[in-house]
């Protein structure tokens, strides 16, 4: 299985049902900007390196993720709007064990 169903809340509170392929190494921010969900320019500014909080989520499904790498927990320590279950986009690769993930994005900082 190459894709994977997600659920992602954009920022005026509409949920899109999205389908993410597993075998391309997109992260959830890149599947965030292919599927236009946020303003251009609003979402993914550094990149992807965990360096600007602009893709910050609320992870909404109990999901498992992976352990939070010290880049990304030192960019949530200096983010607004964090909340308990707040992670960066860019580093949740679309694996199949992302199958089913629910994120809200966080409002525009």
């Amino acid at each position: 299985m190459s894709d994977i169903n997600i659920k992602i809340t954009d920022r005026d509170g509409v949920t899109h049902d999205v389908v993410a392929p597993t075998d391309m190494a997109m992260n959830l921010m890149e599947v965030v900007r292919s599927y236009e969900l946020a303003p251009e320019g609003t979402i993914g500014v550094c990149g992807g390196m965990a360096m600007c909080a602009s893709c910050q989520c609320y992870v909404i499904s109990e999901t498992e993720l992976p352990e939070m790498s010290d880049d990304e927990e030192a960019m949530l320590s200096e983010a607004f709007d964090v909340k308990d279950n707040s992670r960066l986009g860019c580093q949740i690769q679309m694996t199949p064990e992302m199958d089913g993930l629910e994120v809200e994005l966080a409002p525009e900082s």
